[in-house]
């Protein structure tokens, strides 16, 4: 019997996947404030640990390096690395991109490739069954938006790449704040200028309109209350300088819609842009995953291309568990050589 766990280890969240000969079974996220000290690291995986027991071999890769406790982006690998090095039973592995996995005392020269290359992962894992997709990973914060064509994936690879080729946009279904989506709003008759505050997240926008899962939904509202629809649309109501009793709930559901549409704006031209770079076949799917897939759902119909949920690609029953934690999933089950003979374009 082989076993083997990925891990993603990301500023916000740690998320794990176990695999037994080649099959997911089981899958964890927990959330974890990297950013106030990597000791949060050591207590989330301590806790995941104990929940998915002992594997043959760990598998890791990151984004967490970005957390702002970490003067730069090596630190925060270097420390990355040597935390969980130090925290896991051997063999452990770290993600590098196309060039496949590096043992921890070999990283210092893979510094680059595995910054932030957990969305390689997943793609290089959709790679694998379909030879052109647009892959798209909604997650809390980040939107992961990789084409892939003749099996090669994306033009970009460091952030500051996918952020240029438009393969990464910084927003997200949960953690994202209101004021990162718009700027003002219609209310009430008028165009309305937003509070630039952090009154309220996304999240309370996918709470009203009923299509954030629980599950998905691990982070405190921005004012430390409940998440019920009425707390959900007071926080809205500050966004605009009002309380909710100042308008009927319609209104407020109303403009959770808006700014619901504004965040689908905002994916859809990064989407353009990226299709404009990398043109696809007509019939090439949209592969959606994260927290928020079903975003990538309807921009999968807007564009009219077929979609396919990334768990439909997870054999068992943990698809859609994976499909919230695509890199760690994609991870438990790929090769040593993750593209095979191809290679990062």
């Amino acid at each position: 019997m082989s076993v083997v766990i990925g891990w993603d280890i990301g500023g916000a969240h740690v998320k794990c996947a176990r695999a037994v000969n080649g099959r997911i079974v089981e899958v964890r996220q927990i959330s974890c404030t990297l950013w106030l000290g990597e000791h949060h690291l050591a207590d989330a995986v301590a806790t995941l640990q104990t929940a998915l027991h002992g594997a043959d071999l760990h598998r890791i890769t990151m984004t967490g390096e970005l957390a702002e406790n970490f003067a730069n982006r090596a630190e925060g690998v270097r420390t990355i690395v040597s935390t969980m090095a130090r925290l896991l039973p051997p063999p452990v592995m770290f993600y590098i991109g196309a060039d496949g996995f590096a043992h921890a005392e070999h990283i210092h020269k893979y510094i680059k490739q595995a910054a932030s290359a957990n969305w390689h992962a997943s793609a290089a894992f959709v790679a694998r069954t379909h030879e052109q997709a647009l892959f798209i990973d909604i997650g809390s914060t980040t939107t992961d938006i990789t084409p892939i064509k003749d099996g090669v994936v994306a033009r970009g690879y460091t952030d500051a790449e996918r952020l240029t080729t438009g393969e990464l946009l910084y927003t997200g279904a949960v953690r994202t704040p209101i004021m990162a989506v718009a700027t003002d709003a219609p209310f009430a008759g008028v165009r309305q200028r937003l509070m630039a505050e952090n009154f309220s997240t996304m999240a309370d926008v996918y709470r009203l309109t009923r299509e954030l899962r629980p599950e998905h939904d691990q982070y405190p509202a921005s004012d430390g209350r409940g998440k019920s629809a009425d707390e959900c649309r007071a926080r809205l109501a500050r966004m605009l300088g009002r309380d909710a009793l100042d308008a009927l709930n319609y209104a407020w559901d109303a403009l959770a819609a808006y700014f619901r549409q504004r965040q689908i704006a905002m994916i859809y031209d990064v989407v353009a842009q990226a299709l404009s770079g990398v043109p696809l076949d007509a019939t090439a799917p949209i592969v959606g995953a994260g927290a928020g897939s079903f975003l990538a759902r309807e921009i999968a119909a807007r564009l009219e291309r077929p979609y396919m949920h990334f768990g439909a690609l997870i054999s068992g029953d943990c698809g859609e568990e994976a499909s919230l934690c695509a890199p760690a999933a994609a991870l438990a089950l790929l090769p040593s050589d993750p593209l095979g003979s191809k290679r990062n374009a």
